[in-house]
């Protein structure tokens, strides 16, 4: 029981990071996005 909750926990973890790497994708991309509006302004 104590190994399928460990592995329960780590797939969630894993899971977590990556939608924390996708979002912090996706800031990047608006920031480059709003920088380059600015400057053409």
């Amino acid at each position: 029981m104590l190994f399928l909750f460990t592995t329960l926990a780590l797939a969630a973890c894993e899971t977590v990071k990556g939608a924390g790497r996708d979002i912090g994708t996706a800031g990047d991309a608006i920031s480059s996005t709003a920088n380059k509006v600015q400057s053409q302004l």
